[in-house]
């Protein structure tokens, strides 16, 4: 039995405990939270055995094996690199660190210890995704062309207007950026390939530029193809999160217009010459649970667990989660100087 310990006490009880609960392999035995009596109270509440106020109390529990972050991205790399050095893998929340130095320091950790390690991704585990994926492998719309982003949804941090990491970005590692476009790199590289460039213009709300809402953003692959991104929180009534691969002998269209971040996506094949034809995709252990971000999550937690029981790694992992770092900081400078930056290889730099 491999003994989790979650330090995090929100979406971490929320999503995360569930989502390992799936697998007998595992006991969620501990939880961490910043307020002790508030964390005592909510792993009582969750049948949880034992409750710190402080993280490190729990990375040095000997009777813990692997240590689950959802936390402030500026404090992840602090908590990875102590659970790592104690001998312990690591499941880590995106993005991954605050900034660029503090996922160079996660994954310098993760290569020294050898350990598993993993990162919160969560859309690539939808059914719908999986499925197009494999579509676009199977080359069902030929050579690709394009591809198109536009994610237009108001999130309820703009909406109520809070100031947290999720709108604001800076040392927290957060903003637009990090909350919702660092999801974006890594879908968009893991569907087709590494990207090549990128420029990118972020702004804020009208009357308050400090609440990060909105993303302009040209992208190309390293092969080729060009990619347009928009994506704003701050959209009330939005399009939801479509994209669209436009190929050579078809379109392939991923589209949720729903609140859901997580349910709710179509699939859909338009093949030369013919009509749009949607591919019905069934995900019955997804329709258990009551939030949408469970099943997926659950599918990351048993790879995870699988690095754990074979001694490998598994995918997306600390390597992952740094590649998404760098084009974040990319990104950054990208908007801060205004100008196209070249990435690829082990570099970025402005052009």
């Amino acid at each position: 039995m491999i003994r989790i310990g979650i330090i995090g006490s929100n979406y971490g009880r929320m999503v995360l405990l569930p989502a390992f609960r799936t697998d007998a392999r595992c006991e969620v035995t501990a939880l961490a939270g910043s307020d002790q009596m508030r964390t005592i109270e909510r792993a009582r509440e969750s049948n949880i055995l034992k409750a710190y106020g402080d993280w490190r109390e729990l990375v040095a529990d000997a009777n813990i094996d692997a240590v689950v972050i959802a936390t402030l991205p500026s404090l992840q790399a602090e908590i990875a690199i102590a659970a790592l050095e104690a001998g312990k893998p690591v499941f880590a929340e995106k993005p991954m660190a605050g900034d660029l130095a503090g996922a160079q320091a996660m994954l310098n950790a993760a290569n020294k210890t050898g350990l598993p390690t993993g990162i919160d991704f969560n859309f690539t585990r939808i059914m719908a995704w999986q499925r197009a994926k494999e579509m676009l492998d199977a080359g069902s719309i030929g050579a690709l062309r394009h591809v198109t982003v536009h994610w237009h949804v108001e999130s309820r941090a703009i909406q109520m207007r809070m100031r947290n990491w999720k709108t604001a970005g800076g040392n927290d590692g957060g903003g637009v950026l990090g909350n919702f476009i660092s999801h974006c790199f890594h879908y968009l590289e893991w569907f087709i390939g590494p990207i090549g460039g990128l420029q990118a213009r972020v702004s804020g709300l009208p009357d308050d530029q400090e609440l990060q809402a909105t993303v302009a953003m040209a992208l190309q692959y390293e092969s080729g193809p060009q990619i347009s991104l928009s994506m704003s929180c701050a959209s009330y009534a939005g399009i939801g999160h479509r994209i669209e691969f436009f190929g050579e002998d078809g379109t392939l269209v991923l589209h949720n217009p729903t609140a859901d971040y997580m349910r709710g996506f179509d699939l859909t094949l338009a093949k030369r010459p013919g009509a749009s034809e949607r591919i019905a995709v069934e995900d019955l252990f997804d329709a258990q649970f009551p939030d949408g971000r469970i099943a997926p999550v659950s599918r990351l937690a048993n790879k995870f667990l699988d690095a754990i029981e074979t001694g490998t790694q598994t995918a997306p992992d600390f390597n992952d989660g740094y590649r998404v770092q760098r084009l974040i900081d990319a990104a950054q400078r990208s908007n801060r100087d205004g100008q196209w930056i070249n990435f690829a290889g082990n570099g970025a730099e402005g052009k």
